[in-house]
């Protein structure tokens, strides 16, 4: 009896000792969970108005993360737990694992970078990494690509941020540039005359600049005409083919010759 009697002595002397410390836990842990809540929803508010969902979602997962570690370790240390070693650890482990993964933390750098200064977007169409496509996804390691016969291409972060890269789709407007070979036998006013009056009739080309029709060169066996007509970015292809294919045709109604590479073989016989 006296051993109990001194081991609930004891155990009413622990309660009244760390009751305080371990109730005043209790109460920070739930302030402090409050607290991070609302932070990250205000944050996320703000976020949402300026930046890529993605980079919202992502900035949310990591700043809660951190947040609530700092938030445990304090209640830790508030209960009396020794946190020195437990810290010293996890940046050991931070520093081993920073160092086994440098490339796809150039990835992850290179994603933020993207997000936040949008080079690009999700729908637009670029040239980068050797890859022409649509722009599908844009993760935090990788960006995904739609090629125009339907390929799904993945490209790591850091080969579009860290090397040139076009942007096709960017600006509203974009000029198609074409070449049309005559012979040098025909007359290339009338051929160019030809050209124009398909371009005013055609309603997907642009007043504004106006088109550009001129010899681009006398080649060896043709007369170049560089055409050059500004349309809406999204009729860019079909003009492109749609021209070259009226083209052919007028010209062959008009009696104006598209020369090919030919040779003519003289044969001298010699007499005795």
């Amino acid at each position: 009896m006296e051993n109990l009697d001194q081991y609930l002595d004891k155990a009413v002397e622990l309660v009244m000792e760390y009751a305080p410390q371990l109730l005043l836990a209790i109460i920070t842990l739930a302030v402090g969970m409050w607290l991070i809540n609302k932070a990250l929803k205000f944050t996320d508010d703000r976020l949402q108005k300026k930046f890529d969902p993605t980079l919202t979602k992502f900035v949310h997962s990591l700043a809660s993360v951190a947040l609530k570690a700092m938030l445990l370790v304090s209640v830790a240390q508030m209960v009396g737990i020794e946190t020195t070693s437990f810290i010293a650890v996890l940046g050991a482990a931070g520093l081993a694992i920073g160092l086994a993964l440098q490339g796809n933390l150039s990835n992850f750098a290179s994603g933020i970078m993207i997000l936040v200064f949008k080079p690009f977007k999700v729908g637009d169409v670029i040239d980068g990494a050797g890859y022409i496509g649509t722009v599908r996804e844009i993760q935090i390691f990788t960006t995904i690509l739609m090629t125009p016969d339907n390929r799904r291409v993945i490209i790591p972060n850091s080969n579009l941020a860290n090397n040139p890269l076009i942007n096709i789709a960017a600006e509203a407007t974009r000029r198609v540039d074409m070449v049309f070979g005559i012979s040098y036998g025909d007359d290339i006013d009338k051929a160019k005359n030809i050209i124009k009056s398909m371009l005013e009739a055609d309603s997907r080309v642009l007043k504004d600049p106006a088109p550009v029709i001129a010899v681009l060169a006398l080649a060896d066996s043709s007369v170049n005409l560089a055409v050059r007509p500004w349309v809406a970015t999204a009729d860019y292809w079909q003009l492109y083919f749609d021209m070259h294919e009226n083209v052919k045709k007028r010209f062959d109604e008009e009696g104006i010759t598209i020369p090919f590479p030919q040779r003519d073989v003289h044969i001298y016989q010699e007499t005795q």
